[in-house]
């Protein structure tokens, strides 16, 4: 099992408190420091959300560095692994993380 998957597999257990409870999802320019989910390049069927780096270019050919918050973490993946990522294809994304309540 690959170190991503093995992270995935991790994320899925009762041990994560953290529980997203609503998306929300918008097309537009892409910004520094905003959060953007994108198909991820070396493995199509899996998205990833990441924050913005820096930007080059703009409008539908624009690219830009994905950034993981927490680089050091085990199986962490960013553009310094996978390269710049295309606009086209990548939406905003707004969220609410609630931590999971124990009864």
């Amino acid at each position: 099992m690959s170190g991503v998957d093995l992270a995935w597999l991790r994320m899925e257990r009762a041990t994560n408190r953290m529980t997203i409870v609503g998306v929300l999802i918008l097309s537009g320019r892409v910004r520094h420091d905003q959060l953007r989910v994108f198909r991820d390049p070396r493995l199509s069927s899996r998205w990833l959300v990441k924050r913005v780096g820096e930007v080059y270019g703009s409008g539908a050919t624009a690219i830009f560095e994905a950034r993981s918050d927490n680089p050091r973490a085990p199986s962490a993946a960013d553009s310094h692994e996978f390269g710049p990522v295309s606009a086209a294809g990548s939406y905003r994304v707004v969220f609410k993380v609630r931590a999971k309540v124990k009864r």
